[in-house]
């Protein structure tokens, strides 16, 4: 199909700025702090085929993954006008439970009288509104809780049932109308049940939001060009793809890396892979990685998916339409069973946050042998994720709160990582100080950078994160991170980052370290104090 390079950049721009809109939405109308300030969540914009053509600047564990929800949503139900589709199952499309993937259809306006008349003068515009939807949108945000054992539901649950709600493809709103049963049924098996409403409502007008714009298209440029647009757009992505891929040497590449344990045993978790490559196209095998395990880091493919993704988008310079033609070079084997595609009732809530940051450091580790100056050190490679509730003694009410905290990244071939921040899988931000306190019975009682502790090179790694928190009334915690017994490897004989750690601090000043993965009791008065780890450093 031919095509105006211009008019793609405009297409382009058009469709991105439609998810990022729907992100801006969906951040300004929604109500817990870790949407609203921390910012996870994601949108993106699909096809008529399911295929996405656009994707909002938001988090790379979402973004990778969301295809398979949006196709495990169409192969379960026919989503008409007016109809908003919710899931969270690990094992149909989804990631981790508290992610919940919303998607929508996007159809013809209805036309009547003159109306009508009007349009039929003006072919290939709106379609009439029975015909098959245009295009969908979809939205994916982190909810706080969404049940299970623990507050957060990022606890050590050992099967997925402990973990939380788990929602298949299921109408949320039908035909415009909201599916008040289907919502008392998920929100009475959540703690905080007003913010998670507040938070569906929010997804919900965010999708609407991406429904206006992209009508607004169809509207001043036609059905026929926005569709073939977009269709160019993916073919676009693919041939930057296998330029990008082209570029590295054949052959194949491997590398090994490892989680800490599963937070059952203190065994290591091995994730290996072997990456060929042949002019444009490259094999991802994980082929002898882990078996799957007891304890909550079992990846489902989805999340290996998007994970390879991100590492082979990171190497196409300049901007490239985010969409499905990035991965039709790539091929990825993630045998059944392993950590890396486990097999149900596996529990999965870490698989999302920690196995998604190993995989991305084994991958990397593998091309480094065949690009070397192109390719980073290891960054902090976890996401440190806490969670602490209970009850606020302000309201009476259930509190959850969860945070990601960031730490170092890797020190570059050309430049020194930057400290402090969210790499890789996880674009989030922090709580603000100010938020945190305001929304929970909590206190910060110090967040710094953790000097010099970025691993040593001709680039130094970026130095990691403190991040130390009071809690005001009894609490559960749970945290759920990694790289406590290896440091994030550093790469072209730079040296490695240090290791991270976390202290309960109780109110009589004594201090527990604690391991990488596990649930603790806090009194009132009671601190938790995590040191994140800092990227690994670059060259002698």
């Amino acid at each position: 199909m031919k095509f105006d390079p211009t008019t793609l950049e405009i297409y382009r721009a058009l469709y991105t700025s439609v998810a990022e809109e729907m992100g801006v939405t969906l951040r300004r109308t929604s109500f817990s702090p870790n949407i609203k300030e921390r910012r996870d969540y994601s949108c993106a914009v699909f096809d008529s085929s399911g295929r996405v053509i656009a994707q909002g600047d938001h988090m790379p564990v979402h973004l990778g993954s969301m295809p398979m929800a949006v196709a495990a949503a169409l192969r379960a139900i026919r989503i008409g006008p007016g109809d908003v589709v919710a899931l969270n199952d690990p094992f149909a499309g989804g990631t981790h439970l508290p992610d919940v993937t919303l998607v929508m259809g996007v159809f013809g306006k209805q036309e009547t009288g003159d109306r009508r008349q009007e349009t039929a003068k003006r072919r290939n515009r709106l379609p009439s509104p029975n015909s098959r939807p245009l295009f969908f949108v979809a939205n994916r945000a982190h909810h706080a809780d969404i049940g299970g054992a623990t507050p957060g539901s990022m606890g050590l649950a050992t099967d997925v049932y402990g973990e939380g709600v788990r929602i298949p493809p299921i109408r949320i709103v039908r035909a415009g109308d909201a599916c008040d049963d289907v919502m008392k049924l998920i929100l009475t098996n959540v703690r905080s049940s007003n913010e998670r409403r507040a938070d569906f409502e929010a997804q919900i007008g965010s999708l609407k939001t991406g429904e206006m714009r992209l009508l607004e298209i169809v509207e001043r440029r036609g059905e026929r060009e926005a569709r073939k647009y977009a269709a160019h757009l993916i073919s676009y992505s693919a041939r930057m793809m296998r330029q990008a891929v082209a570029a590295i040497p054949d052959g194949v590449y491997r590398a090994e890396d490892a989680l800490d344990d599963d937070g059952i045993s203190d065994k290591e978790i091995p994730i290996r892979v072997q990456i060929k490559i042949k002019a444009d196209r490259a094999r991802v095998d994980f082929t002898g990685s882990s078996p799957q395990v007891a304890g909550a880091i079992n990846a489902v493919e989805a999340i290996t998916v998007s994970a390879v993704s991100y590492c082979f988008r990171c190497l196409i310079g300049g901007d490239v339409p985010a969409s499905a033609g990035l991965m039709e070079p790539i091929e990825v084997i993630a045998p059944q069973g392993t950590v890396v595609n486990a097999n149900h009732p596996a529990s999965v809530a870490g698989g999302n946050v920690e196995t998604s940051q190993r995989i991305v450091d084994t991958v990397f580790k593998a091309l480094s042998h065949a690009i070397p100056n192109r390719i980073p050190a290891a960054s902090q490679g976890t996401m440190n994720n806490l969670t602490i509730g209970g009850i606020d003694p302000r309201t009476g009410a259930e509190f959850s709160y969860y945070e990601t905290v960031a730490g170092g990244m890797g020190a570059r071939p050309k430049l020194d990582g930057m400290s402090a921040t969210h790499t890789h899988m996880t674009n989030s931000l922090n709580t603000p100080a100010e938020a945190l306190e305001y929304a929970y019975p909590l206190r910060v009682r110090e967040y710094r950078i953790r000097k010099d502790s970025g691993g040593k090179g001709r680039h130094k790694g970026g130095d990691g994160a403190i991040r130390e928190i009071e809690t005001l009334a009894p609490a559960r915690m749970s945290l759920l991170s990694d790289r406590r017994k290896r440091g994030p490897y550093g790469l072209r004989s730079g040296k490695d980052g240090e290791r991270g750690r976390a202290f309960i601090i109780r109110r009589d000043g004594s201090r527990e370290e604690l391991t990488s993965k596990g649930s603790w009791s806090l009194d009132a008065g009671d601190r938790v104090r995590i040191e994140t780890p800092s990227g690994g450093g670059f060259g002698k």
